[in-house]
């Protein structure tokens, strides 16, 4: 049985982080978890989002898993199993806060009941399907094993052959004025079924159901719970049973089958997040995983947020391309305000995060460097308590940032040093790129600074672009191409005919 976790294979280190990365709000990826994980809260998912991973092996295992749930007959399996065991821990709170002892008993009954079903539904429908998977092949097996067990078939045995008894059970009320006495079933009538018969015969089609649903709580009265007590004295025997089976089996959970329960929910809940998105007509895929290879790339990809954003208020999204060649590390973008920039930089975080999840990621395809650490710096205001001006502030974050950063590392920076002037920004960001080159960090840097794009063999150019015949419209496309600076002024002095040319004719006429 050597079966242990879905979400790590076996004898990996399996840690949870609890505190939200720095970096989870500058890339919009704070958005993308809550909305996630809110459907289920009660199964705290949002620690296996935080913790990401730099493991090769983890993330082809947990992409192998996500490729085995896209079958709906795996994913609805899974789906019911899940809402069986959540009953099962409702009704087991529920036991913790009953009083009457007969009623804690009976409900505990219930909740063997519907364990026991979902983990026998749950073998049989996993014979039934395909699986490709090593997590999911390992589970099945280590479900088989368990299934079989002394342990639960005896358990499974025990708990119907109780609640068959308990049905069984036959009891009269003798209710005169304040006293009630319970006495077992003799030769009574069985009235309702006389009364159904005798008016079987007005019943002609379908006619209006004036039955009335009483709403139902797991609550039992003083004068209940008397009443039961009477009929445990009618059936001594049963109603030992049901002690001797309360007290056996207290813990009757399998411990690793509430960690399954739990750890599969984060599958689960990412198929739930992606597919409104897939039926909306945009891309994921499983990109090539790489702890060596640097040379990152994408197509058709886009920021996850903003797209959940703009598929449900019916708005295009708009997908873009990238791709790191040979010593190529740096990506400087730069265009026009609002038209992109920052969007792409985020995409391309949130790009390698969710890679180094295991989950599949926005695009056609893709090709991703596993990082150890995401660094981002973006703008924040001012802190007044800390005495610091922004420009100082801007210089203490890169400055920790690049003190631990390591080769491993991606760092996204977004409009760094827009609180001083030109010639203090350019060589500031100088020297910056500087140390990320020296460093040979993966690198995007959102900048008005054009010129930064050439500053060496690792730097690229990306520019935002806008539509040529109203350079006022923004295309959001990023391109690869020179940033010469001088496009979009271009492209909006033709509009207004404000080009040398043209003022120069105005002059002379």
């Amino acid at each position: 049985m050597g079966f242990e976790s879905i979400l790590f294979p076996t004898g990996e280190p399996q840690t949870e982080i609890f505190a939200q990365p720095e970096f989870f709000v500058d890339l919009n990826l704070d958005q993308v978890v809550d909305a996630i994980t809110a459907e289920e809260p009660d199964y705290s998912l949002k620690p296996f989002f935080y913790a990401s991973s730099c493991n090769l092996e983890t993330v082809c295992y947990r992409q192998e898993i996500f490729r085995d749930l896209a079958a709906p007959a795996l994913f609805e399996a899974l789906k019911k199993f899940a809402g069986k065991m959540v009953i099962v821990r409702r009704y087991i709170t529920m036991v913790g806060q009953l009083h009457f002892r007969y009623h804690r008993e009976g409900w505990f009954l219930e909740a063997c009941a519907v364990y026991c079903d979902a983990v026998s539904e749950l073998t049989q429908q996993l014979s039934r399907v395909e699986i490709q998977s090593q997590g999911l092949l390992d589970f099945q097996r280590w479900l088989e094993d368990y299934s079989n067990s002394m342990r639960f078939t005896e358990l499974a045995r025990e708990t119907a052959d109780l609640k068959s008894d308990l049905s069984a059970v036959e009891y009269c009320l003798w209710i005169r004025g304040n006293w009630v006495s319970v006495r077992r079933m003799a030769a009574e009538i069985d009235y309702g079924t006389v009364v159904e018969n005798t008016f079987e015969k007005f019943k002609r089609g379908a006619v209006k159901n004036y039955l009335t649903n009483f709403s139902f709580n797991g609550g039992m009265n003083h004068i209940e719970a008397r009443i039961l007590e009477g009929v445990a004295k009618l059936y001594p025997e049963i109603f030992a049973g049901l002690d001797r089976f309360y007290s056996k089996h207290g813990l009757f959970e399998e411990p690793i089958l509430q960690k399954f329960d739990r750890e599969v929910q984060f599958y689960i809940a990412c198929w739930e997040y992606i597919a409104p998105l897939k039926q909306a007509g945009l891309s994921f895929c499983y990109p090539e995983v790489s702890r060596t290879n640097k040379e990152s790339f994408a197509s058709g990809s886009f920021d996850l947020a903003l797209a959940k954003k703009c598929t449900s208020e019916g708005v295009p999204v708009v997908c873009n391309d990238f791709a790191f060649h040979g010593v190529e590390r740096i990506f400087v973008v730069s265009g026009p305000n609002q038209g992109g920039k920052t969007t792409f930089a985020r995409m391309i975080g949130q790009l390698h995060f969710l890679a180094s999840l295991g989950m599949p990621v926005p695009g056609e395809y893709a090709g991703l460097f596993l990082p150890d650490r995401i660094f981002t710096h973006y703008e924040r205001e001012e802190q007044v308590g800390n005495l610091r001006g922004k420009l100082q502030d801007d210089l203490m974050r890169i400055h920790d940032i690049l003190a631990q950063a390591s080769p491993d590392s991606l760092i996204v920076l977004n409009e760094i040093f827009t609180s001083t002037t030109l010639q203090d920004a350019v060589f500031l960001s100088q020297k910056v790129i500087q140390k990320v080159t020296s460093l040979d960090s993966l690198c995007v840097c959102v900048t008005f600074i054009a010129g930064l794009s050439t500053l060496n063999e690792k730097t690229v150019s990306m520019v935002s672009t806008v539509v040529p015949d109203n350079p006022a419209e923004r295309t959001f496309k990023i391109l690869r191409r020179p940033a010469d600076g001088l496009a979009y002024a271009l492209s909006i002095a033709e509009k207004y005919h404000l080009t040398y040319a043209e003022l120069k004719e105005r002059i002379r006429s």
